[in-house]
């Protein structure tokens, strides 16, 4: 079931940011809403304004509110519980969509008022938009009544027939006993005037809110159950048929991107297009500046004119086909737009009227069809012309017209298929992979000779290697020394020495050395005038996150032959060397991780604590005096749970560094955990001083926090404690400082209570 309400189409442009900057001039009524311009309503200007509530849906946001003889859609963000008739105090900032809107967060409930007296309109007035938003009377025949969902929750879905066209109806009621009377039936009903649209914000028709049966008048009742008609052979069911055509013709004008002869035609002027019905069979050439005439309606949800007709009128400007991905098409807004996509040929078939290409964009296919415009000579049908074989696999890229399947964008994606306008449109970009079930045999086959090679050659290194066997043991020894070395947290400088002389002693040379990338050079390197007279080898150390760590070098005599053992006992060194640097660097960040806080890169209670226990012991000694501040942010679990944990994080950042540039070399700023923080002021004077710095933490929170697009305000509470006047304890300076911060917030709450 269809539910495109106004409500949902402007809620794709609502994830605009509720930033409340003080802008020259607020907006108190809502006539002086609607007057802005797109362009105006774009800048988001402050609105502050009382209305009354016409119609509310807001656990999808909607709200409409009219003052006067003006109404306007709110994008409401509110836990109120409205309903027709509240009067409201409503601030937020303007936004553009079909017409000047309001997106607030911020809505007062003033009282409970009568509704607007409804406006008697027709269908023309609705479908011109001349009474959006309004408080508006109807009047019409029920055509149909069905029960449907909308995000969700039970709606009733009616379509009116009215003098002029029919009208969709959503009214917030799903009581069958008097739904079920409303088929056939003459009614009256007050509504909310509305628009349908397609995923472009292009109108489609007209809808009417109903907030409850209560604005629904039967004027006459149906004068018949439709369920007791008597059957009709469905062969016989046109002898009903009657329909009167009273929309007339139109022209539009844009530049032709898609013709198939004899049946339709496609017309786009920048993002905006339409499809054309037509049977001519003119000769008409694609990317020309055109003219269509038709009569407007719409079909499957789309703007469409039938009953067309097309004709050239010279040059057009180029439209340069979209760079689109499978989820932009899914939403309509590319509905017969000029566009391009990429993906991976799947399969290809020929049909007599048409070439069709089936194509993955990794998780989900799309078909790109060719269609054939071919001749009937009596007695045999033409034949097509012989289909574009590109090879299963390839990377393509399609440029065509995106043609979408009926279906409601703003309930979920939308099937749709790309259409050709000749098989050229289809590049190839990447041939397939070279693998096939040929190729993979014969990599078979391959793989089992190089197998059986290596069985006989492994018999014959079997036989060299049991030579090796005893030296390695000595090496494998003295490599696990070296282990237990790096596990027992051994200085890194002397386990890089130590691996140095295992390489010294596994190759029997007089020189091994390992350079590090920060310069430092361990083990026993020769003299720089000696380095012409050596051959010297070595082997990068790796990293799990950089490129290399640095090289394990050895030095033998120039006319010394290179041997196979040289390779495998460097990578041995650069292996240990590699697990004993970043062993090393592993314990450092482990330590670090122990005493600050991940989030804020600030320290942590832990290191509060034990900074706290160490200040005490150097003030006994010296009989000084310092202080300690204990941190609250206000109201961040409201903040949380409205903007979300990922903001709530940006938020404890910013806090951190703005206090942390309020304190002085040597002060310690500690996150104690979730919104509390703390400062410790080793060298303090005197309780004012004390208060000083607390107040300068309280100002930085003045200037708002911008978190992801999004203005906040914030505050927090500080308490203030004083070693040894408050406490000679870590833990009751931790206690005095809470206590105070409790009485400051609450002085604020009963401040800000009795203003």
């Amino acid at each position: 079931m269809r539910v495109c309400t106004a409500a949902l189409a402007i809620g794709l442009v609502a994830g605009a940011s509720l930033a409340f900057a003080a802008q020259p001039a607020t907006l108190h009524s809502i006539s002086a809403v609607r007057a802005l311009t797109h362009a105006q309503a774009a800048q988001q200007l402050p609105v502050d304004l009382d209305a009354t509530v016409t119609y509310a849906r807001l656990y999808e946001k909607t709200l409409f509110i009219q003052q006067g003889d003006f109404g306007i859609y709110v994008y409401a963000s509110t836990k109120l519980m409205l309903a027709p008739g509240d009067h409201v105090h409503v601030r937020g900032v303007t936004n553009d969509s079909f017409n000047p809107i309001v997106v607030s967060n911020d809505i007062a409930l003033l009282g409970k008022g009568p509704m607007p007296e409804p406006i008697p309109v027709t269908f023309s007035e609705l479908i011109s938009a001349q009474y959006d938003c309004r408080w508006v009377k109807a009047h019409g025949t029920v055509a149909l009544v069905e029960r449907g969902t909308t995000s969700g929750r039970p709606i009733t879905h009616l379509v009116l027939t009215m003098d002029g066209g029919t009208a969709d109806i959503i009214l917030e009621s799903h009581d069958p006993a008097p739904i079920e009377q409303l088929p056939g039936a003459e009614i009256e009903l007050a509504a909310v005037a509305g628009e349908q649209f397609d995923g472009k914000m292009q109108q489609t028709g007209v809808r009417l809110h109903v907030p409850s049966l209560d604005f629904v008048r039967v004027l006459k009742p149906s004068p018949a159950d439709p369920w007791s008609a008597p059957l009709t052979p469905m062969d016989k069911v046109l002898h009903e048929y009657k329909v009167e055509e009273l929309s007339p013709r139109i022209r539009v004008e844009g530049v032709l991107t898609y013709y198939l002869p004899g049946e339709s035609a496609i017309l786009q002027d920048g993002t905006k297009s339409i499809r054309v019905l037509t049977s001519q069979i003119d000769s008409l050439r694609l990317g020309d500046k055109a003219e269509a005439i038709g009569i407007p309606y719409v079909e499957d949800g789309f703007l469409t004119l039938k009953l067309g007709r097309v004709r050239t009128v010279g040059a057009g400007a180029m439209i340069n086909p979209e760079r689109v991905t499978w989820d932009d098409l899914a939403t309509g807004k590319y509905s017969f737009n000029l566009v391009s996509i990429e993906g991976t040929i799947v399969s290809q078939v020929q049909e007599h009227a048409r070439d069709v290409y089936i194509v993955s964009t990794g998780k989900q296919l799309f078909s790109a069809s060719l269609r054939n415009s071919l001749p009937y000579v009596w007695p045999q049908p033409v034949n097509p012309p012989p289909m574009r074989e590109i090879p299963v696999g390839s990377r393509v890229r399609i440029t065509g017209v995106a043609a979408l399947e009926h279906g409601n964008p703003y309930n979920g994606p939308i099937a749709f298929s790309i259409l050709l306008r000749s098989a050229n449109e289809i590049s190839v970009i990447a041939n397939p992979s070279w693998l096939s079930v040929r190729h993979l045999t014969e990599v078979v086959v391959v793989l089992l000779l190089l197998v059986f090679a290596m069985i006989v050659r492994a018999w014959l290194v079997e036989r060299r290697a049991r030579r090796k066997i005893a030296h390695m043991a000595a090496l494998e020894r003295q490599r696990s020394r070296i282990m237990e070395q790096i596990n027992t947290a051994r200085p890194l400088t002397e386990i890089l020495e130590e691996i140095a002389n295992l390489v010294t002693a596994a190759l029997r040379a007089k020189h091994a050395w390992c350079q590090l990338e920060n310069g430092a050079c361990l083990g026993k390197p020769p003299e720089e005038r000696d380095l012409a007279l050596l051959r010297v080898v070595d082997w990068a150390i790796p990293s799990r996150t950089t490129d290399t760590l640095g090289n394990v070098f050895v030095a033998f005599p120039v006319q010394s032959e290179p041997r196979e053992l040289e390779a495998a006992v460097l990578k041995m060194a650069a292996g240990l060397a590699s697990l004993a640097i970043e062993t090393s660097q592993l314990y450092s960040d482990l330590v670090r991780r122990s005493e600050y806080d991940v989030l804020t890169n600030v320290q942590n209670r832990f290191s509060m604590e034990k900074f706290i226990e160490a200040q005490i012991v150097a003030m006994r000694q010296s009989a000084g005096a310092f202080g300690l501040l204990y941190l609250d942010l206000d109201k961040f679990k409201r903040l949380n749970d409205e903007h979300g944990h990922h903001v709530g994080d940006l938020y404890l950042q910013q806090v951190a560094r703005r206090i942390k540039r309020q304190l002085r070399p040597g002060d310690m700023l500690a996150r104690l955990g979730g919104d509390e923080f703390a400062v410790l002021i080793p060298r303090v004077s005197s309780r004012s001083a004390m208060e000083e710095i607390a107040h300068r933490v309280q100002q930085c929170f003045e200037e708002s926090f911008v978190l992801n697009g999004i203005a906040l305000r914030g505050s927090a509470s500080v308490g203030v404690a004083l070693y040894p006047e408050d406490g000679t304890t870590k833990e009751s300076l931790l206690i005095a400082a809470d206590s105070a911060m409790y009485v400051a917030k609450h002085t604020r709450y009963a401040r800000a209570v009795a203003v």
